[in-house]
């Protein structure tokens, strides 16, 4: 049956004509970038001609198709600016309610400067065709413009998978009673108080983004795409999109029928490590543990007293540690520890001798663990990072260090659990078997979608009828109201009848009496 389904794709993948495609991922970070870019590196491969608006320029391009990129020159610059300015590891201390209205004002500025570039302008008042338009879900939704503007569907790339700002896009159901947001490290057997904060989460983020991003958003897409269908129009009108999720990785939830999991699509095949990375590796027969904190946080940036309880803990192990580090030179490096200023994730994760992995838990991290089957201790600061580090813990196969805890007893006591008990091995291996068994990968899925969304002229047939809805039909308020209502009223009726017929009798029983 598996052979069958994978030569049905492969005669629709030759089929399939040479498309133009459009990919517009703006945000300055090195990680949406690598979703962003592999998304359209694999459509390349595939034989299209695809054009990225990006921040980053890729040297290593696909050897099929063509692969242009419009670079948003200067975004890096500013990105790096503000990280020196800002320590990123003192955004675990933010509240969550803070935290939304922060990326919005964040992402509104850097929607405007994406779409006032010189070379996106000279892109707009170009005559170029596209067959679709990949758009970067991430509050940016004036950009969804670009899909008009070139007369092509919209397909929607969500990094983090499901999430309120996607869900209400498409109509998709996430009751706040088992399905906690992105930005909480609840678990989905919430107690009472995760539910009611969930709840007031939830509300509180719709509200922003329909009274605080979408005007904003609404506001630009006007100004740059004055010819396009109104706003409201474009912002729910989405073929498919795209999830940076699968259920190895992510809790089971809910989708509609637009909504595609390609979780893992990034992940490449292996390729040869550095000399003395390799040497190092193959020559630590003790095992290694892998320390990186992601491409946006910073290992040098750590307070000195979290620093020196990782230094104090990593002194005592028998095991080599191999560190992200973005300085030449660490005060009190122990023997034991090798540095880097960039690592080879995937290549390292892959190597049989890496028996944990230290993490910040982002999504990429723990996808790339979860595909190799490495054990984890994930230390999360913000964002996404809380909930995947929960999940980590529920599926077993890691534990989490709280970032405000981390001290040489609380690191000795989790990383001697994790290299001591063969379960969490186990449990990622297990995690590993699950994510790999599928029809077809991650990246052949992608492809297809969106091969499958130009075939048929957008794919209007998988849009669900509750995009249409206003919100008060969609969550039945004004059938509430008129139950509500008619209750009310049936009360206040009955309880007329009722005292009516109370004092009828009341008043036959006086005239007894009196007779």
């Amino acid at each position: 049956m598996k052979i069958f389904a994978l030569l049905s794709l492969v005669v629709v993948f030759h089929s399939s004509k040479c498309a133009k495609i459009l990919g517009v991922f703006p945000l300055p970070a090195r990680s949406h970038y690598i979703l962003g870019s592999s998304l359209m590196k694999g459509l390349a491969e595939h034989g299209h001609d695809v054009t990225i608006i990006t921040p980053f320029i890729e040297k290593n391009l696909p050897k099929k198709g063509t692969y242009k990129q419009i670079e948003l020159t200067g975004f890096r610059e500013e990105n790096e600016k503000r990280g020196k300015e800002m320590n990123m590891f003192e955004m675990g201390n933010t509240n969550v309610f803070l935290m939304v209205p922060f990326i919005l004002n964040m992402i509104s500025e850097m929607t405007e400067m994406t779409l006032n570039h010189t070379n996106v302008q000279n892109l707009l008042k170009s005559d170029e065709k596209f067959d679709v338009v990949i758009v970067e879900q991430f509050m940016n939704d004036a950009h969804k413009g670009f899909a008009p503007h070139f007369n092509a569907p919209l397909i929607l790339l969500s990094t983090i998978g499901a999430n309120t700002w996607v869900n209400m896009l498409v109509a998709n159901p996430s009751p706040t009673s088992y399905i906690p947001d992105v930005f909480l490290s609840y678990s989905s057997q919430m107690t009472f108080c995760e539910r009611l904060t969930n709840t007031a989460f939830n509300i509180f983020s719709t509200l922003v983004y329909h009274l605080g991003s979408f005007p904003i958003q609404a506001k630009f897409y006007n100004k740059y795409f004055p010819k396009s269908p109104p706003f409201y129009d474009t912002l729910y009108n989405a073929s498919i999109v795209l999830l940076n999720s699968h259920s190895s990785i992510n809790q089971p939830v809910p989708y509609v029928p637009n909504m595609i999991d390609i979780g893992g699509f990034h992940v490449q095949p292996t390729k040869k490590l550095p000399d003395d990375l390799q040497k190092f590796l193959d020559d630590s027969k003790e095992g290694v543990v892998y320390f990186s904190m992601g491409s946006n946080l910073q290992s040098s940036q750590l307070p000195q007293e979290k620093r020196d309880a990782f230094l104090s803990t990593f002194a005592k192990m028998k095991m080599k540690i191999l560190w992200k580090w973005e300085e030449d030179v660490l005060p009190g490096q122990p023997k034991n520890v090798k540095l880097g200023k960039w690592l080879p994730q995937q290549e390292i994760l892959a190597h049989p001798n890496v028996k944990l992995f230290i993490t910040h838990g982002g999504l990429l991290s723990t996808t790339e663990t979860i595909y190799h089957g490495v054990p984890v201790l994930a230390i999360p600061i913000a964002a996404d990072q809380k909930l995947n580090a929960q999940r980590i813990v529920n599926e077993g196969f890691g534990l989490y260090q709280a970032y405000n805890e981390i001290t040489e007893k609380t690191l000795t006591e989790k990383l001697d659990e994790l290299l001591n008990n063969p379960k969490y091995t186990q449990n990622a291996k297990k995690r590993s078997e699950l994510f790999h068994d599928r029809l077809v990968g991650p990246m052949e899925t992608a492809v297809y979608w969106v091969e499958y969304v130009i075939r048929h002229g957008g794919a209007p047939h998988l849009k669900v009828a509750g995009v249409d809805l206003p919100w008060y039909k969609y969550f039945l308020l004004d059938v509430g109201a008129f139950i509500l209502i008619a209750l009310v009223f049936s009360s206040y009726v009955f309880c007329k009848i009722t005292k009516k017929i109370f004092s009828l009798c009341t008043k036959s029983k006086k005239k007894v009496k009196r007779s």
